[in-house]
């Protein structure tokens, strides 16, 4: 059901008002409260005021779902081929900043997500039904892609709203039936849909269901059906799921975590990972939500509860290790899902930490092979679901995925293994590791278990190949890739970070995040005030809104890969330093230590490092600026030759530079 209430224009005016009243509370998902029926009956009786010139023109929906924000619109319009989006604050005298981007964002869900939208001016309108002034006009955003700015409206301008953009506007050719009937492929951020899937919505529900993209759905129903077979079965199952950057991941681990998260369930599931910033802000996002849904009902539940039961259904990998070592029981959970189970640590660097962190001097295993053995102790059955990303690994001590082949095969030879035929790609870095299985018994191979289109930048699929082709140095591969591309995600050039920022402040409509990033490693950026080694509080970065001197939107605190790997942004302000540049032969690895550069020469850490721009290139959903400084001769750290040969090979890429404002 797209709306609670859909009607043409004409049968809305003839319907009584509380006849239309009735079927809103009908449809409703929640129990309507007397304050929410009042809201309504002004909203029916204003649009009723309003609409008679109208008749015979177009429909009205009422609370017409938003699928990736997961709210309703409380009216959307469809007046001779254009689109209203209308929002109602009831006995409101002023348009609050919060109020005015809530309206914007329904009315960019429609034109970047629903189909028959894409070619529709869409017209949002914030009504505050106490307010005595208005804001009327036509414009654009910045964009200038359909979407007018929104217009700040008193409840007896309505109808000069609606009447300004019919006269501005030229006369679309519309179909009400066909726009209706429009499908919806929206494209949440992993924050939103982790908040859609908490609250009960499937995969399914809240992302693209076009041909590129089904195979998100048939992942997940892919791996719950090991879990079927698991059960049903008495086996031990370790299935491991590949995927390009931005394709969904961490989406189906979530949505198989989601059907089993309750601790009666025997299927009862646990999300994994040892990305911190990814595991803090997806448990603080979702106690949040759960504390707003709820309270919303009057039945109050405090941040504290909330927080103490997302913990329980995601939780960080090292804490889920450490209940292993105190605990010699199984787990409750008969399910784990280890997002970026490619990171995990090598038994060095899982020995030094439990001595030094942990007070474990014996400790002496890796910890796919520690957490293999914590999901073994259940003596009938277990299911482990690997989340594998390509290139992702960005830290000493992680081991990649030939630590968890090894385990299976030196430690766990019972455990039956379903692998994506993609992880023999050498991106996933198995290797050498994968002939091991060939005399593994229990092996079997799933198609489904690859997800091979990224999702994360809606409007281009192909970012993560331009990148790729970027850091491989594949100059023509990069150059047709962008080309395909660049009108719907631009990618901008830049040398000067004021610059920069004011681009992206100016992409960013509605609640769009925007943030600059930056290399772990970028230690000559601090004369731009860009200084990677002050701790930025994922959080707040993520969480906070345009008001919070904390929040990404500042573009004050910089974030590493190390902070955004797993998340993303809209747009984000990419700034490059020395650290990789390009030099005739290929690129050059740099570490800054003391007062000078210094040249890695380990294989190891130069794919850290590379990786590393890796994560920051790919976290922009709608698009980027990448800032390569010009130095000064001054400096001897920041000579223009550290920086200039970078800036001209991205320019050769076909990457547009901004000209300085």
């Amino acid at each position: 059901m797209r709306s609670y209430y859909s009607a043409s224009i004409e049968e809305f005016l003839a319907e009584p008002s509380p006849s239309i009243l009735g079927t809103l509370c009908a449809n409703s998902e929640f129990a309507v409260e007397l304050t929410q029926r009042s809201a309504w009956q002004d909203e029916i009786q204003l649009l009723k005021t309003t609409l008679p010139p109208y008749a015979g023109r177009g429909s009205v929906y009422l609370e017409f779902v938003i699928p990736r924000v997961g709210k309703r619109a409380d009216v959307i319009l469809t007046i001779d081929g254009r689109v209203f989006v209308v929002e109602f604050k009831v006995n409101e005298g002023k348009y609050a900043a919060a109020d005015l981007h809530q309206t914007i964002d329904y009315a960019l869900d429609l034109k970047n997500f629903h189909e028959t939208s894409h070619d529709k001016v869409i017209a949002p309108i914030l009504v505050a039904t106490a307010a005595t002034t208005s804001s009327i006009h036509c414009t654009p955003t910045s964009r200038d892609d359909g979407v007018l700015k929104t217009q700040r409206v008193a409840p007896g301008d309505l109808g000069n709203a609606i009447e300004v953009v019919l006269e501005t506007i030229g006369n679309p050719e519309v179909d009400t039936s066909t726009w209706e009937s429009g499908r919806y492929r929206p494209t949440p951020t992993i924050i939103e849909a982790a908040r859609a899937l908490y609250a009960g919505h499937r995969v399914a529900d809240i992302t693209r269901s076009d041909a590129g993209a089904t195979n998100l759905t048939s992942t997940s129903e892919t791996v719950l059906r090991l879990i079927q077979v698991a059960r049903a079965e008495r086996r031990k199952i370790i299935c491991f799921v590949t995927g390009v950057p931005g394709a969904g991941k961490t989406l189906v681990g979530l949505n198989v975590a989601t059907h089993h998260r309750d601790a009666s369930d025997p299927l009862h599931s646990v999300y994994l990972s040892g990305n911190g910033p990814l595991v803090s802000v997806l448990q603080e996002a979702l106690a949040r939500d759960q504390v707003a849904r709820t309270n919303i009902n009057q039945r109050l539940l405090s941040l504290g509860e909330a927080r103490s039961r997302v913990k329980a259904f995601i939780q960080n990998v090292h804490h889920f290790r450490d209940d292993g070592v105190r605990d010699p029981k199984a787990p409750i959970e008969h399910v784990a899902i280890f997002d970026e189970a490619q990171r995990a640590w090598n038994r060095e660097q899982t020995a030094k930490f439990m001595r030094q962190k942990r007070n474990q001097p014996s400790f002496d295993r890796s910890e796919p092979e520690f957490l293999i053995d914590c999901m073994d102790r259940h003596p009938d059955w277990a299911l482990i679901v690997c989340l594998v990303g390509g290139g992702q690994e960005i830290n000493s001590g992680e081991m990649g995925i030939s630590g968890w082949i090894d385990a299976i095969t030196t430690r766990f030879p019972h455990w039956h293994v379903a692998i994506s035929p993609n992880l023999f790609d050498s991106e996933y870095g198995a290797g050498a590791a994968l002939a091991q299985l060939a005399s593994h018994g229990h092996v079997t191979q799933e198609s489904c278990l690859h997800l091979g289109t990224s999702i994360r930048s809606f409007r281009s699929e192909h970012v993560a190949r331009f990148v790729k082709n970027l850091l491989d140095g594949e100059i023509d591969g990069a150059r047709s890739t962008f080309h395909e591309f660049r009108e719907r995600y631009p990618i901008m050039l830049s040398r000067h970070l004021p610059t920069a920022k004011r681009w992206v402040r100016e992409q960013s409509r509605g609640s769009e995040r925007y943030g600059i990033v930056a290399s772990s490693q970028a230690l000559r950026l601090k004369p731009l005030a860009v200084d990677v080694r002050v701790t930025t509080d994922p959080v707040h970065w993520f969480l906070k809104d345009r008001g919070d001197v904390r929040s990404s939107y500042y573009l004050e605190d910089v974030a590493t890969e190390f902070d955004v790997q797993g998340l993303e942004l809209d747009w984000t302000c990419v700034v490059w330093d020395g650290d990789l540049r390009k030099s005739p032969d290929g690129w050059g690895y740099s570490s800054f230590s003391g007062d000078s550069w210094k040249l890695i020469r380990k294989a190891e850490r130069q794919r850290y490092l590379k990786n590393a721009y890796r994560v920051l290139l790919t976290r922009a959903r709608q698009g980027m600026v990448i800032v390569v400084p010009r130095g000064s001769v001054r400096d001897r750290t920041r000579q223009p030759a550290i920086y200039d040969e970078t800036f001209e090979y991205l320019k050769s890429l076909g990457l547009p530079e901004l000209p300085v404002v």
